[in-house]
C-alpha cells in the first residue's frame, strides 16, 4: 500500500457511513424491540406469517428491497409525489434515503435478537413485580428490558454492522454521489471500478476493522446473556 493512497483517503464516506448506521440502528431498535415483544408475547391469527414478512429483508436481494423503497417512496408514487409536492423533499438521492434502506434490512437482526430475548425473561419475575403495585410499563422497564437487555444489544450491534456495510438498497435509493451519498462500501466500489487497487484496500481494511471490533464486542454481550 503506498502513501499514495493514504493521500488520496477521504473521510468522508467513512463519517457518512457512521452517521448512515448510526440513524438506520436506531431505526430498528425502536421497531425491532416493539415487534420482538409483540412476537414474543402474543399469539395471535397470522403472527407467525407476519413475523416472517419482517424477516424478509434477511433474505431477499438488498435489489429487491431497493426497488421496493422506490415504489413506495420515490417520485412518482403517492407518497413521494405528496413529500415533493408538499414539504418539497424526497428520500431519493438523498443520505436519508441510505438510512431508511439501512434500518430495513438490519431491522431483522434486532427484531430477532429481542424476540428472543424477550421469550428467555423468566415470567415469574414480572409476576412478582406486578404484586408490588407496578403498572405494566413499570414492569417493562424494570425487570423484562434489563432482563433483555443484553440479548437486545447484541442484535444491535450486528444491525449496527449490518446498517454498515449495506451497499445495493442504498445505491438503488441514494445513489453514490461524492460528499453527498457516498458511504464507505459505495467508494470501496467505485475505487475498484476506476482501478484504484491501493485505496480499495486500504478502505477494505478501515471496514473490515470496524465491522471485526463491533462484532467482538456483540459476542461479548451475547456471552452475558
Amino acid at each position: 500500500m503506498t502513501n499514495a493512497a493514504f493521500d488520496a483517503f477521504d473521510w468522508f464516506p467513512l463519517v457518512l457511513s457512521l452517521k448512515v448506521a448510526a440513524f438506520a440502528t436506531l431505526l430498528a431498535l425502536i421497531a425491532g424491540v416493539s415487534l420482538g415483544w409483540v412476537f414474543a408475547r402474543k399469539r395471535f391469527f397470522g403472527s407467525t406469517v407476519l413475523e416472517a414478512v419482517f424477516m424478509l429483508p434477511l433474505v431477499l436481494p438488498p435489489t429487491v428491497i431497493g426497488y421496493a423503497i422506490l415504489v413506495a417512496a420515490g417520485r412518482r408514487s403517492p407518497l413521494g409525489a405528496w413529500l415533493r409536492e408538499h414539504l418539497d423533499y424526497t428520500i431519493i438521492f438523498s443520505w436519508h434515503g441510505a438510512v431508511v434502506a439501512s434500518a430495513i434490512v438490519a431491522l431483522p437482526l434486532v427484531l430477532k435478537s429481542a424476540s428472543s430475548a424477550f421469550a428467555g425473561v423468566d415470567r415469574s419475575l414480572e409476576a412478582a413485580a406486578s404484586t408490588l403495585r407496578q403498572s405494566r410499563w413499570s414492569v417493562f422497564l424494570r425487570v423484562t428490558l434489563p432482563l433483555a437487555w443484553p440479548g437486545i444489544l447484541a442484535g444491535t450491534l450486528l444491525a449496527f454492522a449490518r446498517a454498515m456495510g449495506e451497499f445495493g438498497a442504498s445505491l438503488m435509493v441514494a445513489g453514490s454521489i461524492p460528499n453527498q451519498t457516498q458511504t464507505l462500501s459505495m467508494a470501496i466500489y467505485d475505487a475498484v471500478q476506476a482501478g484504484e487497487d491501493d485505496l480499495s484496500l486500504l478502505l477494505v481494511l478501515v471496514t473490515s476493522v470496524i465491522s471485526i471490533a463491533i462484532l467482538v464486542i456483540s459476542n461479548r454481550y451475547l456471552s452475558l446473556r
